[in-house]
């Protein structure tokens, strides 16, 4: 198990570019299997998560290629879906949440396939209900073993319907999605997710051939066809990334530019970080931050305590409310953080209150902020992260902080952030691998 060595109070300086979006790319490699032609994705980012559901594909008998950095070829032409049954499949699957979008392309090209309980963050309950009831509503059964802890799934025909998810779950839209666009008839997906990631999806299977209508909206209309053809994509920038470079630069006072963000993607992200203080400037499709001393947080009109919260897109998305209690320890002022979907994401904050943060966790979803306007560092200590967004979180505290700080179980981070330690030794951070 590795860890990082930060020595922090150091001031970076230089240019970064996002790797391109995990969550997409998860997405996107599943989708591979409707088609037995190659596609082409480029700007796959090298990370734990994405490489695991990588070589889980290559068990199954998808021939992966990688022709050049950050671009990988796939063609599903002979796929054994039997393999899916195997201990080897359940114990890699186990490990990696994105497997369960496995399950909405076998169904709709095979007719057959297998769940086993995903891994991923513990960061609190993460239902599979809308991945269930949608392939059910499209007509597939699940058989529960119970001894092996595996769901048979089985889809003779699956037909299109209408239906209304229960969540604006993005995983379950995009396994319902990627299962309906060979259905039979029409199906209309309303509550669908329609974060950015999503839309790429649906542009990437409507090159593949599918029908799809309303993307970038919560209500999908598909057309099943019966056949998918190979394509090529290149997946967006890391939102997630920049929002993290962003929250680096603010903590430590750096002047960065982040290169290539697709901005028009990024949301309300950069308003966010706005209402904190963290003064950023569009420049094309570059974001640039200037070294700050200080950033005061905003009021609300009545003059009530600034909250941010996490919403289902278009609003503030969930993966950087953790980036955002870290920023706010250093801001000028107080903000309410609160963590609506998902109920263990604020646990690490103990860690910072240890390193000096003035925090008060009012419950599992909500934390009250009392910024130190950079009067008081925080000093550096010994840590475990706990999951990716966390552990970046705290590698931002502990690169702002005062003296030395070790983070262990840096794989959690691996598993999101490509070459992250790297790429902040050529911003100027004193981190190191160890």
């Amino acid at each position: 198990m590795s860890s990082f060595e930060i020595t922090g109070g150091k001031r970076l300086k230089g240019e970064i570019i996002p790797q391109g979006a995990k969550n997409e790319a998860l997405q996107v490699i599943c989708a591979c299997l409707l088609t037995q032609e190659k596609v082409t994705i480029h700007n796959v980012p090298e990370i734990r998560d994405v490489n695991k559901l990588i070589e889980l594909l290559k068990t199954i008998g998808v021939k992966v290629d990688n022709p050049q950095p950050s671009t990988f070829t796939f063609q599903a032409d002979k796929i054994d879906p039997a393999y899916l049954q195997s201990e080897e499949f359940r114990e890699k699957a186990g490990t990696l949440r994105g497997s369960i979008m496995i399950l909405g392309p076998m169904l709709g090209r095979f007719a057959k396939g297998y769940v086993y309980i995903p891994g991923g963050d513990k960061i609190g309950r993460r239902r599979l209900d809308t991945h269930f009831t949608g392939l059910q509503n499209l007509g597939a059964r699940f058989e529960y073993d119970a001894e092996n802890q595996m769901y048979t799934v089985r889809a003779p025909e699956l037909t299109g319907t209408h239906m209304l998810l229960d969540e604006a779950s993005v995983t379950g839209t995009a396994n319902i999605l990627m299962a309906s666009v060979m259905a039979k008839g029409e199906t209309v997906i309303f509550n669908a997710a329609c974060e950015p990631y999503l839309s790429q999806l649906c542009r990437m299977l409507t090159c593949m051939g599918a029908k799809i209508q309303g993307i970038g909206s919560n209500l999908l209309t598909i057309t099943g066809v019966d056949h998918m053809q190979g394509c090529e994509h290149t997946l967006l920038a890391d939102m997630i990334e920049v929002g993290s470079f962003i929250g680096l630069a603010a903590m430590t006072g750096s002047e960065i530019i982040i290169r290539n963000v697709n901005f028009r993607q990024l949301g309300i992200i950069p308003e966010v970080f706005k209402r904190l203080g963290v003064q950023l400037f569009r420049q094309d499709d570059d974001i640039f931050i200037p070294s700050q001393e200080h950033y005061e947080v905003e009021s609300f009109m009545d003059g009530s305590i600034m909250t941010i919260s996490d919403a289902p897109w278009p609003g503030f998305t969930p993966d950087l409310i953790s980036i955002m209690l870290v920023v706010a320890t250093q801001a000028k002022g107080s903000v309410l953080i609160h963590q609506k979907m998902f109920e263990s994401r604020l646990f690490f904050v103990d860690k910072l209150i240890d390193m000096g943060a003035k925090i008060i966790l009012c419950d599992p979803h909500r934390a009250t902020v009392i910024g130190l306007d950079k009067q008081y560092p925080l000093k550096g200590i010994r840590m475990s992260s706990p999951d990716i967004r966390a552990g970046v979180a705290l590698l931002i505290a502990a690169l702002s902080a005062q003296g030395k700080s070790i983070i262990d179980n840096i794989e959690q981070i691996d598993r999101g952030y490509q070459h992250i330690d790297k790429r902040l030794q050529l911003l100027g951070a004193d981190i190191k691998r160890v």
